[in-house]
């Protein structure tokens, strides 16, 4: 009888063994199902409008109802083995009961066993099948548990980005010198990205890149804030390698408007404060005033207390741009990246904020990226980036004046902007005495600015 009962627990303990071992991939992939289902439902309930405005309706329920069904066959296979499982534990009991009950009976009729070591055997029996069964009704709750376990291991195990152990420089005020030296990068390795990418930004002054979309432009953004490694060179702030500064002690000195513009699902004041939570009502009130925020949110029954939405959904590209603006504000960096800070508003809106944004940038570090060359003409440095590469630097008036790239891109600019709405038959090539005329009406103009910009920000009265 112990043979017997033996035999049969070491095939169930091999089986159960590779029962689990069938189990637990299916434990791990349940996560990361379940985090497409829902990832993808969340992206299609935050573009609602762009579903709705193409009638994508049924086809955005068909992919998330695929998704729903994958999670759900996964879900099915677990419950069939877990199942499975149990059922074979109880089968188990009843067969080997049965067989044991059996082969005892023919002992004790037989006289070579007595009733006494038949009920101590099956007792003896029973304690050791009990842990099997306990392991059949447990085992895959262990074997999810575990899985969730491996994945967590796997999140911590990431270091924050200022433990990495080159990261020991700590910065203190930064004066806001930058310059890029020999500096390649690539997203993907052998596919280079940027091509050994040079130039010097002196505190205070302000660098702008211009180019075709796709050069580069934002990626050099990304290095000087931090947000990549270099491939190869350097990229220094004050002297300091960035790849060994602690980013704690830079990025509280950066100050950030990115193209793509992000908005917490808060209010406008708790958006604006992001960059500074210790801020006063005033300043806070200033810099949305600088920005033109107070324009829209003074009209809302809440005023600053307004929520925004997920992603600021409830305002509009320019209200969520100028919030933005507002929050660089408010940081007062001491250096400033303005990426396509303007893209997103009115003419109108454009110019106001422009004076204040050209106030702002007085003694700070600023690198501007616009597609509207007519934005960066009074910068101090113009990088023409092509094709991860630069392949022009200068002022407005010295690469106006070499007739290359920056010529070519400023003059087909203007033709558009100048010509978008001409009769069929009409030309559309800007005359060179037109460009110079509006170019000494812009820089005319551009000389009020800052006087106005000062009246903005001391306010009226003053």
């Amino acid at each position: 009888m112990t043979a017997v009962a033996a035999v049969v627990l070491i095939a169930f303990a091999v089986s159960l063994n590779k029962a689990f071992r069938t189990i637990r991939p299916l434990f791990r992939a349940r996560p990361k199902l379940n985090a497409e289902v829902t990832g993808r439902l969340t992206e299609s309930l935050g573009g609602v409008r762009v579903v709705k405005g193409y009638h994508a309706e049924e086809r955005e329920g068909k992919v998330f109802a695929g998704g729903v069904h994958r999670l759900l066959d996964n879900v099915i296979k677990t419950l069939t083995m877990t199942s499975l499982m149990s059922l074979s534990s109880t089968v188990l009991m009843g067969l080997v009961s049965a067989v044991i009950m059996f082969l005892g009976a023919q002992k004790i009729l037989a006289g070579t066993m007595t009733l006494g070591t038949f009920v101590t055997f099956t007792i003896f029996l029973g304690m050791l099948i009990a842990p099997l069964v306990q392991i059949v009704s447990i085992g895959p709750q262990l074997t999810e548990a575990i899985t969730g376990l491996e994945r967590t291991r796997e999140v911590l195990s990431e270091k924050p980005e200022d433990e990495q152990p080159g990261r020991t420089v700590v910065l203190e005020r930064v004066t806001g010198s930058v310059a890029f030296e020999h500096v390649d990068f690539s997203y993907d390795t052998g596919k280079p990205v940027l091509h050994d990418i040079r130039f010097d930004s002196a505190p205070g002054t302000v660098t702008a890149l211009v180019g075709p979309s796709g050069a580069g432009k934002s990626t050099i953004i990304g290095l000087i804030a931090a947000f990549y490694v270099p491939t190869s060179g350097r990229v220094l702030v004050d002297g300091y390698d960035l790849a060994h500064v602690r980013l704690d002690s830079y990025r509280t000195q950066l100050g950030v408007v990115l193209q793509d513009t992000f908005l917490f699902d808060g209010t406008i004041r708790e958006n604006v404060a992001f960059a500074r939570p210790n801020a006063t009502e005033k300043e806070i009130l200033e810099a949305c005033r600088i920005a033109r925020v107070d324009e829209f949110a003074e009209g809302f029954e809440n005023k600053y207390e307004t929520v925004v939405g997920e992603r600021g959904v409830k305002l509009s590209g320019g209200q969520k741009q100028r919030v933005s603006i507002a929050r660089a504000i408010l940081a007062d960096p001491r250096i400033l990246i303005l990426d396509e800070a303007t893209s997103s508003l009115d003419s109108e809106s454009e110019a106001l904020i422009q004076e204040g944004l050209r106030y702002l940038m007085r003694g700070r570090t600023t690198f501007v990226i616009a597609h509207r060359l007519s934005t960066v003409r009074r910068a101090d440095q113009i990088l023409v980036v092509e094709a991860g590469r630069i392949v022009e630097r200068g002022t407005h008036e010295s690469l106006y004046a070499a007739g290359g790239r920056y010529h070519e891109l400023y003059t087909k600019q203007h033709g558009v902007e100048t010509n978008l709405f001409l009769a069929p038959g009409e030309s559309s090539a800007p005359e060179e005495s037109e460009v110079a005329e509006n170019e000494s009406a812009s820089a005319a103009q551009s000389e009020t600015d800052l006087p106005n910009a000062i009246r903005l920000l001391r306010g009226p009265g003053n």
